[in-house]
């Protein structure tokens, strides 16, 4: 049997181990590091066929996205390296000794499935409506009189922001004439 040896010290092994230890964060640092890095390499390098309607075109998001992830990588690296160090979650609100929610989970599953598969025959309004009325009732909300409402404005106000305003086209079905 081979045994390896190090030219460390077994002390200031320990030593490495412990100060990696207590900089863990720096491991979301790179993370967030190598994100940025991805998205931005892929915005920057985006082939965009569509004509830009104004300022904001579609490469606007990710690059800001990408530039984002750089800043709060290098801030927090920064601060972690300074001796900041992030607060042991407390716990949440819940009780662990409780069975997961099933019910709520297989409906929530289905109402996005069931818009999946209804975008294209309906379009976004119907189909983004049915998916915020499913989610609210779901989630627990029973207000009939209201919800169906709420669903298809924030639908159609959605609709009308990605497809006229930001020139993303959306699938609008029967509303296509109309909107």
């Amino acid at each position: 049997m081979t045994t390896q040896t190090t030219d460390i010290p077994p002390a200031e092994q320990g030593e490495q181990r412990s100060w990696l230890r207590e900089h863990s964060e720096l491991g979301v640092c790179a993370l967030l590091l190598v994100l940025g890095v991805l998205v931005l390499t892929d915005a920057l390098t985006m082939d965009v066929d569509i004509a830009q309607r104004g300022p904001v075109g579609p490469k606007t998001v990710p690059v800001v996205v990408g530039a984002g992830l750089l800043v709060i990588a290098a801030l927090l690296a920064v601060d972690v390296l300074r001796g900041g160090r992030g607060q042991a979650e407390g716990g949440e609100d819940i009780d662990l000794s409780e069975p997961a929610d099933w019910r709520t989970v297989l409906l929530l599953s289905g109402v996005f499935l069931g818009s999946a598969v209804l975008i294209e025959p309906l379009g976004f309004p119907i189909a983004g409506a049915l998916l915020f009325w499913g989610a609210a009732f779901a989630l627990g909300s029973r207000r009939i009189d209201r919800d169906p409402l709420i669903a298809a404005g924030l639908s159609l106000v959605t609709y009308v922001v990605f497809n006229n305003l930001l020139g993303v086209p959306l699938p609008g079905g029967p509303l296509m004439g109309v909107l």
